[in-house]
Formats: C-alpha cells, sequence, structure tokens
C-alpha cells in the first residue's frame, strides 16, 4: 500500500488465501486490506493517538438508512451524551476528494447529525464544522482534540 499523509503506526498485518488482513483496533479483528481500509486504520489512530480520542467512543462502519437506503459509515466519534460528535468519510488515495464527496457525507449528516466532519483519502484531509441550526459548515485547519 502506498504512504499516507498520516504519521507511521504500529498497524498489525496477516496474510491468508493470498490476501493481506490489518487488524482493527475498534472493530477488535482482521479486515481485508484495501485502499480505502488502509485510510481507515490510518484515520482511526490519528483520532486515538494524534486527537487521544478514546477507543471506547469510536464506532467503525455501521449501517444507516438515509432516504429508505441502506448506507454505511466509515468512522464516527461519539460524544458522552450519545450524540455524535465526529462524522468521517474514508476514500482510497486513488479516488480525488469533490463535491460529491462532501453531498455524500452532508446527506449521512443529515441523519447523524455531527458536530464536525472529516472527509480523507489519505492523502488530502479536509475538516468541517457543521452549524446545524444556519445549515451551514466553515472549513477548519484540523478537528479539535479530545476534551472532556
Amino acid at each position: 500500500m502506498r504512504p499516507l499523509n498520516f504519521k507511521k503506526y504500529p498497524f498489525r498485518f496477516k496474510s491468508s488465501e493470498n490476501s493481506t488482513h490489518i487488524f482493527d483496533i475498534i472493530r477488535k479483528k482482521f479486515v481485508l486490506l484495501q485502499p480505502e481500509e488502509w485510510v481507515r486504520q490510518h484515520t482511526i489512530h490519528f483520532l486515538i493517538e494524534e486527537k487521544k480520542y478514546p477507543k471506547s467512543i469510536i464506532n467503525v462502519e455501521k449501517q444507516i438508512t438515509v432516504n429508505k437506503l441502506k448506507k454505511r459509515f466509515d468512522i464516527v466519534v461519539f460524544n458522552s451524551d450519545g450524540s455524535i460528535q465526529i462524522l468521517v468519510e474514508c476514500k482510497s488515495p486513488d479516488i480525488k476528494i469533490n463535491q460529491a464527496t462532501f453531498d455524500q457525507i452532508a446527506q449521512y449528516n443529515l441523519k447523524l447529525k455531527a458536530t464536525y466532519l472529516m472527509v480523507t483519502n489519505g492523502l488530502d484531509h479536509y475538516y468541517c464544522q457543521i452549524d446545524l441550526i444556519k445549515e451551514k459548515y466553515t472549513f477548519l485547519r484540523e478537528i479539535p482534540d479530545f476534551s472532556r
């Protein structure tokens, strides 16, 4: 897998049946290593190791229903009250981040109502703060660190 614009993290790998798997510390299992998964695992470690979010408030690859369609979000970080602080959309490094990517995460956020959005392909990272009342977003240089 190609290097990404994240620090180097201590990943665990295993090979089986001609494929490589990477250990997901949130789901506590090995998952097939594909380009989007490579980005997702880096992002999880970024949130935990750089931004200091506890593993216990992070959820990965869960299904939601948006406009009667079943969709899967990549990563969410919860607040202590159960609301969602950060919604993350991960793309393969080969996929350029564009308006369609933001439209996708914005559609998910209509349901999830996160305070912050992060969109990354591992090379480019975008962060937004959402004002749900005014229905607008502001781009940020980074997402905030965890605070109790």
